[in-house]
């Protein structure tokens, strides 16, 4: 779906939250061949056997990319990704978890060209238990109404 979204219509607080996502064995294997990321922390079961978190985790990337997809429900013709800041890993994702991501709307200012301004989204991923697992900060270049 494709909308139009003014920097004048975002609301401070406004928020939305997407449907959940089991993150798979599959997930894991695939996002390592892709990244070359095969430490053993996300691909030698019997290692983390010895580990703290005694299982295999989920790569950090890796939520933050499925993470990031989920959002993108609507496409905002006259907006466009800035960056992403403050990035953080808060608990692992294990294989069999369940994420969902809740993003609202942190901040808005002014931008150094006059026609745009920037909105800031709290990215905030949980899982089934409703532990928050990541965080982030998405930074828009947003269209002003003339």
């Amino acid at each position: 779906m494709f909308i139009k979204k003014y920097y004048e219509e975002f609301e401070l607080e406004e928020s939305r939250e997407t449907l959940g996502r089991t993150i798979t064995e599959t997930d894991i294997v695939m996002h390592a061949g892709q990244t070359g990321d095969f430490f053993p922390h996300h691909m030698d079961a019997e290692w983390c056997k010895t580990q703290p978190f005694k299982e295999r985790i989920a790569h950090g990337t890796l939520i933050f990319s499925v993470a990031v997809g989920m959002t993108a429900q609507v496409i905002n013709e006259v907006a466009m990704t800035y960056g992403y800041e403050r990035l953080r890993f808060t608990k692992p994702v294990f294989i069999g978890d369940t994420i969902r991501v809740n993003v609202s709307i942190k901040d808005k200012k002014d931008h150094k060209r006059p026609k745009y301004g920037l909105v800031t989204e709290l990215v905030e991923v949980f899982n089934q238990k409703d532990e928050l697992v990541m965080l982030c900060e998405h930074i828009l270049l947003t269209e002003k109404k003339k």
